[in-house]
């Protein structure tokens, strides 16, 4: 189905996430602004949950900055 290049090293693969991560959180607070009181509440949370992901994977790739 979908595959990470494996030319890439863990850095570059945990930047490109932390990146992806970080565009989902912006096109999902962009996306709640435009609705109604209930559905932004949920989209909001589903946004929250994006940013954890996005934190974790930056911890991990201070990890791995710090190995180097």
């Amino acid at each position: 189905m979908y595959l990470a290049n494996p030319k890439y090293n863990t850095e570059a693969l945990l930047a490109n996430a932390s990146e992806t991560l970080g565009s989902a959180t912006v096109m999902l607070n962009n996306f709640a602004a435009l609705l109604e009181t209930s559905h932004r509440k949920t989209l909001l949370g589903i946004a929250q949950v994006v940013m954890l992901g996005e934190l974790a994977v930056n911890q991990t790739l201070d990890h791995v900055e710090l190995k180097e």
